[in-house]
């Protein structure tokens, strides 16, 4: 089932440019394709990780575990999300060439999430960074481009560093390989100053994308200039599969390689520092901003400092309760944060096709305007603060319980404070929806594939919360195949 998708993923992409010598009026036809090949791929997917089989023809470059389904799920989930959305938002000549583009970056984030080997990694990381910088510049309007320009030079130079820590560590190990990678550093003899240069790069190649302090600098600008719904992409797909290529990769070193000899610079306390930081600075830098879609990059910023929050744990201890906890919720809130930040982005990204403009004036009075884009704004809004019952809560609270006991306790008060703090430049916004008056009173149209992706997203959003255990036990399974192999 995993050939299949990748298969029909593949020809679907390569396919459907073709679609360009069809009638201008049916252009659209090129989403409804994609939108069924995303679905089909989803089911089998889902099928694929209830019940996992070797794949004969990728062994030892895939991994068919449960990690690699649920980051799958999630990319692909949110991937025709952002596609069903593109129906109304996305209207132009290229449509066929946009959703081919869409369609390689789904492809290349399945195979990331399933990779095994460092080299089938770069290159499921090349197949989806390479349409995205192409979107990212979609609306060839002067911002779009200058955004796509950066992302593309930043996204260039992570592949190189990447790139960089895969030859040192080939030239290490002799091998690409990643268990056969983490067994040869398992032997102390070889875990020399070399290699702590090849974690460090490593960090910082994933970093880019995971988008942590000090790699965060081109969020911004790409989240703002890109089309609405590739901002949605980036910050709630592509984002995730930089956290399972560092999940698969750093962790496992974490477990067998001490960055130093020194237990101050172990890997637990850099994964500690960089969470604070990320989250703090993220939270500082959203309450300042003057546009709607910065403020979501930065509160994507500061949500990716939450997450490393759970890599600590394991880092430390692997074989303990907490590491089991920390990943449980790193992963579940990654689930979560795609759920959320996807319907925030796209909401945002419904203001803006609707009202033509980003400025958080132009959400005073919007539940009057566009009832359903505010009341889905309000609930992502509150389920990345952490407010109980919605489903971005459960995930906080396996986090900041899986440090609470242990020697880095003082990371689960700083996530605490910076939840709280976050709920300051979410209020604002929502305070502006429903308390102030809009500056034009009539009520604005809300198109129909909008609204179905907001009644889902807003149903997993309750859902999740009301009934979190069956959420909680998926993300423990994909925690428990890295944990025990």
């Amino acid at each position: 089932m995993l050939t299949a998708s990748i298969v029909i993923l593949g020809a679907g992409a390569l396919l459907l440019p073709l679609l360009q010598v069809v009638k201008r009026g049916q252009q659209q036809l090129a989403g409804y394709i994609l939108a069924a090949i995303l679905a089909v791929s989803f089911l089998l997917i889902g099928l694929f990780t209830m019940s996992p089989t070797a794949v004969p023809w990728a062994d030892g470059l895939l991994s068919p575990d449960q990690l690699g389904g649920v980051f799958a799920l999630v990319m692909l989930g949110v991937t025709l999300a952002v596609t069903v959305a593109s129906f109304d938002f996305i209207k132009t000549s290229s449509n066929p060439v946009y959703y081919s583009l869409l369609g390689f970056t789904a492809l290349g984030m399945v195979l990331l999430a399933y990779s095994d080997d460092l080299l089938m990694l770069f290159v499921a990381w090349e197949l989806m960074s390479l349409p995205t910088y192409a979107l990212a510049g979609f609306d060839k309007k002067a911002r779009s481009n200058e955004a796509a320009v950066k992302y593309a030079i930043i996204g260039a130079m992570s592949s190189a560093i990447l790139l960089y820590a895969i030859s040192l560590t080939y030239g290490l190990t002799g091998s690409t390989q990643i268990p056969m990678i983490v067994s040869y550093f398992a032997i102390p003899a070889h875990q020399t100053a070399l290699a702590g240069v090849a974690v460090l790069l490593f960090i910082a190649g994933f970093g880019f994308k995971m988008s942590i302090v000090p790699f965060h600098m081109w969020i911004p600008d790409a989240y703002e200039g890109a089309p609405s719904t590739v901002s949605t992409l980036l910050a709630s797909a592509t984002k995730k599969a930089g956290f399972v290529a560092a999940i698969r990769v750093l962790l496992v070193l974490a477990t067998v390689y001490a960055l130093t000899k020194s237990p101050i610079f172990s890997l637990a306390n850099v994964f500690a520092a960089l969470a604070l930081v990320t989250m703090t600075v993220g939270n500082i830098s959203a309450l300042t901003q003057k546009s709607m879609t910065r403020l979501l990059a930065y509160s994507s910023i500061a949500q990716a400092g939450y997450i490393l929050i759970g890599f600590v744990p394991f880092a430390a201890n692997p074989t303990s309760a907490a590491a089991a906890l920390g990943m449980t919720g790193a992963i579940l809130h990654v689930i979560n944060h795609a759920i959320l930040k996807g319907a925030a982005f796209l909401a945002a990204g419904l203001v803006f096709l609707q009202l033509k403009r980003t400025d958080l004036g132009a959400y005073n009075g919007l539940a009057r305007r566009m009832p359903i884009t505010a009341i889905t704004l309000t609930l992502s809004f509150l389920g990345l603060a952490g407010v109980p019952p919605l489903n971005g809560f459960w995930s906080k609270l396996l986090l900041f319980l899986s440090v609470a006991n242990g020697p880095f306790w003082w990371l689960a008060v700083a996530g605490i404070v910076n939840s709280a703090f976050s709920l300051g430049y979410y209020g604002w916004v929502i305070k502006r929806m429903y308390a102030d008056d809009p500056d034009s009173p009539g009520r604005v149209h809300e198109p129909f594939w909008f609204v179905v992706v907001f009644a889902v997203l807003v149903g997993l959003i309750i859902g999740i919360g009301l009934f979190p255990q069956q959420a909680i036990s998926f993300a423990s399974g994909a925690a428990n195949s890295i944990i025990h192999g």
